[in-house]
């Protein structure tokens, strides 16, 4: 069986569209549809079928799906581990937060392309929840995000590489005497509250008896940055590292002591073939973000 079919036929399922997985896959169409004839006749049952407009699993698909990802999985393992060098064979398979991806990478990136040359990086850019749990299924290698809220679980290793308390975030041009008499008064633009940062903006505000009010919530603090730099209102964010930094119609503000912080850093399994290409990134990262602050 070639673990290429398989790996077509999933991401057939989980878009739902042969034409969707041939995108993500840089293929055709008729390539990808070809892939999955081909495994079906391998494995002697068809996999998927039409319904409506989408593509779904038929029965013996679903029970192919159910193992399909530690196949594929256990094949990439099995390749890192044929390394004839020093490190395991890539890719190492890196998430990040979208944040993430313009503040805290590139950096580190440049480093790993001098370094290590020849060994290919995938990243995948999502939220710090989908992150999370991809990691701790073994099928990411390591992430940079926000530390949840709880006790991570024994088998997962963590990295702090940055501290980033709260920000008072507002137009250059405004004029401020108090931080929170401002969050009070002028229109407030909400960090979500589902997220890790936006909870610690809430709970902070709730304890110093300050409510805003609330213009729009959202995710995504550079599209927040963005609307406050529009003089759409103000808003309490984590201090990341790209806020404003180029930008002189932004200004940040120190917010009251104590004032929380987010941790920031890098997620991976203890047990992986590719654990020591993340300590190697994990190595390259502190030069850039060590001492955590």
């Amino acid at each position: 069986m070639d673990t290429r079919f398989l790996e077509s036929f999933v991401h057939v399922v989980e878009f739902g569209s042969i034409a969707a997985a041939a995108r993500h896959l840089d293929l055709t169409a008729a390539s990808v549809a070809q892939r999955i004839k081909s495994l079906e006749s391998s494995v002697g049952s068809r996999l998927i079928v039409r319904s409506g407009r989408t593509v779904k699993a038929t029965v013996a698909g679903a029970r192919v799906m159910a193992n399909a990802h530690s196949v594929l999985r256990e094949v990439r393992d099995l390749r890192s581990a044929a390394s004839a060098t020093e490190l395991p064979a890539g890719p190492l398979r890196l998430g990040t937060t979208p944040t993430g991806m313009t503040g805290m990478l590139p950096p580190i990136l440049r480093d790993w392309v001098k370094r290590y040359p020849q060994i290919e990086v995938y990243i995948e850019p999502a939220a710090t929840v989908l992150l999370y749990s991809r990691v701790l299924a073994g099928e990411l290698d390591a992430a940079l995000l926000v530390h949840p809220l709880f006790d991570l679980p024994k088998s997962c290793a963590w990295k702090d590489l940055r501290h980033e308390r709260l920000i008072l975030l507002t137009p250059a041009r405004m004029k401020m005497k108090d931080p929170l008499e401002t969050i009070a008064t002028q229109p407030f633009i909400l960090y979500d509250r589902k997220v890790v940062g936006g909870k610690m903006a809430e709970g902070y505000l709730k304890s110093l008896g300050v409510r805003p009010t609330v213009r729009f919530e959202l995710d995504g603090i550079e599209s927040i940055a963005k609307l406050v730099s529009e003089g759409l209102g103000v808003s309490v964010l984590p201090d990341w590292a790209t806020i404003g930094l180029h930008d002189s119609s932004l200004r940040r503000w120190a917010l009251p002591e104590p004032c929380p912080f987010r941790r920031v850093g890098l997620l991976s399994l203890r047990s992986s073939v590719r654990a020591p290409l993340v300590a190697a990134f994990s190595a390259l990262s502190e030069k850039h973000f060590q001492p955590a602050q």
